[in-house]
């Protein structure tokens, strides 16, 4: 009786320190972040949120859907998110028109373009001369897709002005909606936005703008410069949950990572959800560490600049601090 009473006692005690080394929510560091978009692209992120990485790391992290890079850097300006996640151009622009208390660049998540020309007709062998004398919903002036494609085409001896039209005055959410109403001969879709107009039969993804972009930190994490000189070691934790993601999207399969994040994306079954998240592991979407490098973030000055939307200089030393080492 007297072993039996013993083992009981063990058994609570047991349970008690398990309790007490797992944080209660009220224990962790609540965390406003506001993200650009709610995409599959954006995998890693919600494979950390999933798994419990951010609260492994003491922090209760809010994801608030904050549409538009200029909308997420307000936000973050305003300090109603501690965090934005969105295209480092936003950081750009805001720190080249003078703002004392700038966006810095501190962690990166996707290192390409993560969007998809979308054409009306299935054309086999698409090449990007079958865009001249075209109709391209584009996205928006200024925006990273718009300004990424911009690039490619004139980096292949395409003219975006003369030899074809970019269409920049339509929303992104209302990107795919305009198409299917029958405006462009093409489109730029994220994802799972270009998988259902696929399956829909509206059209055919015929090319990858991250293919053919190139290594940039597309999609990354910022925050205001004074936050930053005050939480560098919030922002360092919510890095290694980021890293985590990152690992465990480069070292699972498509279908494992569409198992983690499905109930983020309850209107996209298993199966589609595993195609998509494999179409964005084939073009090597996403950073192997967080670490943003300089050449990278040049790529995207480059790109800025050749939009004509770069007004002044953006130097890397000012705006990506990484808060992890590479």
């Amino acid at each position: 009786m007297k072993r039996i009473f013993l083992s009981i006692i063990a058994i609570l005690l047991m349970g008690l320190i398990v309790f007490a080394i797992v944080p209660k929510k009220s224990d962790l560091k609540n965390l406003k972040v506001a993200e650009v978009a709610h995409s599959v692209f954006y995998a890693p992120q919600y494979v950390a949120h999933s798994l419990g990485y951010f609260k492994d790391e003491g922090l209760d992290v809010e994801l608030i859907l904050t549409s538009g890079a200029d909308a997420v850097a307000a936000a973050v300006l305003s300090g109603d998110a501690d965090i934005g996640f969105c295209g480092s151009e936003a950081t750009i622009y805001i720190y080249i028109n003078g703002e004392k208390d700038y966006l810095i660049n501190f962690a990166g998540l996707t290192k390409k373009d993560g969007s998809f020309i979308v054409s009306r007709n299935k054309i086999d062998n698409f090449k990007l001369n079958d865009l001249k004398n075209k109709y391209i919903i584009g996205g928006r002036k200024g925006g990273m897709p718009e300004m990424t494609l911009e690039w490619i085409l004139s980096s292949n001896g395409i003219n975006p002005k003369n030899d074809l039209t970019i269409d920049t005055s339509i929303a992104f959410a209302s990107m795919a909606g305009s198409f299917i109403g029958g405006t462009g001969d093409f489109v730029s879709l994220f994802e799972p936005s270009a998988l259902q107009i696929e399956k829909q039969g509206f059209g055919f993804v015929v090319a990858s703008l991250g293919e053919l972009g190139g290594e940039v930190p597309y999609t990354v994490y910022n925050t205001r410069k004074s936050y930053l000189e005050k939480n560098k070691d919030t922002l360092e934790a919510f890095a290694r949950a980021i890293q985590k993601g990152l690992d465990y999207t480069h070292n699972h399969s498509a279908k494992e990572i569409a198992e983690a994040i499905l109930n983020y994306f309850p209107d996209t079954s298993l199966d589609d959800l595993t195609k998509i998240v494999n179409r964005y592991k084939s073009i090597d979407s996403w950073y192997n560490t967080t670490y943003i490098e300089e050449k990278n973030y040049n790529h995207v000055l480059e790109i800025i600049d050749n939009a004509g939307e770069l007004k002044g200089n953006a130097p890397y030393s000012d705006l990506v601090k990484n808060v992890l080492k590479k």
